[in-house]
């Protein structure tokens, strides 16, 4: 068993103690009159947490395998977003965060950009709630007119609105699902407008998730020292992507207690920059790992620690071979990728305090691999098992707040249905697509 927690530590054989929503005990042996589980030959860990989703966008999976990130605005938010219907965005949620807990991902940010209507934003509320996964429903801007929304941009997020989804659907913070604001930021939007969604977010008491630092679209605005020169850096915002912050810029992160969500196949494969995985930790910030766009990459877990693995250890061995110095001890390690894929998520996600840890008190996320396949059998490093050699096929048991939603390696919902509702989303979106060229 692998909680994460560095109190406990690993445990070779031991017990989880489930008691309604939450953990009650850890330890090598529990005898509790209760449901047993039975998970001899299995490692055990804390859920997954993805700190950065597109989520609306499952229902166009894979339909822009080769594209750069120029390519993704015109191809996804200017093609494809804007003919999104609520019942689209309602298909892809469900079925995206069923994806999710199919694969161990217990905690999901949804970076929602796609409230073309009031209806989109409670569409995707619906689908998250009906899968049963944690969520921050991250409310963003429509994806209405590319231009109108991401280039130097003049609207607001519809203030109103926002208000009227977290009096509905968030009034508490302490539920399943909790909510932030995902905001443009500069460049993408005038001063004033930032200035407003980040008065809009702090009204609410909702923390801020933004894209910064990401290839030429984003990389040359300088986003978060722009942020400091409106004063809105703060503890409650986290920097997505961050590939080419100056050394400055991680410090102003760093020192303003901003945290960081990195996405590394999605930047490698578009051209974002190097997965700044390391260079978070060596400003002493705690990174985590999001998927971002299922329109390119997969949506599992166990991708975006190799990739990021692989990038940063690439990296580094480059950097010595051509300077012919010792690679450092202080590379990346199984372990810690481990970490930051779980731990390290729940804390960029405000949910420290609850998850990412197989700690008593915190909810019961809990997830079961089965190490006796072919591709992770024999293990001697349970971590590295995990990490590095194991994927979907072995995640076999996924509980959410006390809740099995994966038993036996079969996901405790009608898939068939859901299948089918993303279908007929993909067929009516594709027809609108074709219709309007």
């Amino acid at each position: 068993m692998l909680t994460m927690d560095p109190d406990i530590g690993d445990l070779p054989s031991g017990d989880v103690l489930v008691e309604d929503d939450a953990i009650a005990e850890v330890a090598p042996r529990i005898d509790a009159d209760a449901e047993v589980i039975d998970v001899a030959g299995r490692i055990v860990i804390p859920g997954f947490v993805d700190t950065h989703r597109h989520t609306w966008e499952t229902a166009i999976r894979g339909v822009a395998p080769d594209a750069t990130l120029d390519d993704y605005f015109v191809e996804i938010l200017d093609t494809f977003a804007p003919v999104y219907t609520p019942e689209d965005v309602y298909a892809s949620n469900l079925a995206g965060a069923l994806e999710c807990l199919n694969a161990g991902i217990t905690t999901l940010v949804d970076w929602s950009h796609i409230n073309n209507t009031p209806e989109h934003a409670d569409a995707a509320v619906r689908g998250l709630q009906e899968a049963g996964i944690r969520a921050q429903y991250a409310y963003g801007s429509a994806n209405t007119s590319l231009a109108d929304y991401w280039f130097e941009s003049k609207l607001v997020i519809p203030a109103d609105d926002v208000r009227r989804v977290r009096s509905t659907y968030f009034s508490s913070d302490d539920g399943l699902l909790t909510m932030a604001l995902a905001a443009r930021g500069p460049g993408f939007c005038t001063d004033d407008v930032v200035r407003a969604e980040w008065a809009l977010a702090r009204e609410l008491a909702l923390p801020i998730t933004v894209h910064v630092a990401m290839g030429r679209q984003a990389g040359r605005f300088d986003m978060v020292k722009r942020l400091d020169g409106l004063g809105l850096l703060g503890p409650d915002t986290t920097y997505i992507h961050c590939c080419h912050l100056s050394d400055e810029e991680w410090r102003l992160v760093a020192d303003t207690g901003g945290t960081v969500s990195v996405a590394p196949q999605v930047e490698m494969q578009m051209g974002h920059g190097w997965p700044p995985v390391m260079k978070a930790l060596e400003h002493g910030l705690r990174p985590s790992l999001s998927v971002d766009v299922v329109t390119t990459v997969p949506g599992d877990m166990f991708t975006q620690i190799r990739a990021a693995f692989a990038a940063d250890r690439a990296r580094v061995n480059a950097a010595c071979w051509e300077a012919d110095t010792p690679v450092p001890d202080t590379m990346l390690t199984a372990r810690r990728m481990l970490e930051i894929a779980t731990i390290n998520g729940a804390h960029v996600a405000g949910l420290e305090a609850r998850t990412g840890s197989l700690t008593p008190g915190k909810q019961a996320d809990i997830v079961v691999l089965d190490a006796t396949g072919i591709n992770t059998a024999p293990v001697h490093d349970a971590a590295a098992a995990v990490a590095l050699c194991a994927d979907v096929s072995n995640v076999e048991t996924v509980i959410v707040g006390g809740v099995v939603r994966k038993r036996d390696g079969r996901l405790l919902a009608d898939v068939g249905r859901v299948r089918g509702l993303v279908e007929e989303a993909r067929d009516r979106l594709v027809a609108q697509v074709r219709k309007a060229a």
